[in-house]
């Protein structure tokens, strides 16, 4: 399969776009949120071409984002289940959910998340565990991690200021 390679770039969120920065790999994944599992519960939800599907599909398995499992043998029919690295993709679409509904609902929100127990409406947000506290701009910042590289260094010092 051909991708777009991001070659020996360190930045983790190109990294990530590069398994799943094509739209239809982020929809397909939240509709397996949803619990689609099968090909034509994936394609009726999205209507999407079948061999688009079948090229998006192939791409997270590969990707290690979904798992192809047989459900009939005759004939051959696979159902896709989130992996564990599928499942770690979950506050992301919870972010790109919140990010849409603030900026680019104009009509209104269409979906909301929900307390299991209550039903209440919740507004997710980043949360720094170790110290109790929803992460912002003010208090933050990125730095350089132990296996960055001088460009990789150079790039965020850069953006500090240094």
């Amino acid at each position: 399969m051909q991708r777009k390679s991001f070659g020996n770039m360190q930045c983790p969120i190109a990294r990530s776009l590069e398994r799943v920065g094509e739209w239809w790999s982020i929809l397909i994944l939240r509709d397996a949120f949803y619990g689609l599992t099968r090909f034509d519960e994936f394609q009726k939800s999205l209507d999407i071409a079948p061999n688009m599907l079948t090229r998006r599909l192939n791409a997270l398995v590969e990707e290690g984002l979904l798992e192809r499992h047989l459900y009939c043998e005759k004939p051959p029919r696979h159902e896709y289940l989130l992996t564990p690295r599928g499942r770690d993709f979950r506050p992301v679409l919870l972010a790109l959910l919140t990010w849409g509904n603030k900026h680019f609902a104009p009509e209104g929100e269409s979906v909301v998340l929900l307390d299991a127990s209550s039903g209440d409406k919740v507004e997710p947000v980043l949360y720094d565990v170790a110290r109790g506290q929803p992460i912002n701009e003010k208090q933050y910042l990125i730095g350089a991690g132990p296996a960055a590289g001088l460009a990789m260094q150079e790039r965020i010092a850069r953006k500090q200021g240094k």
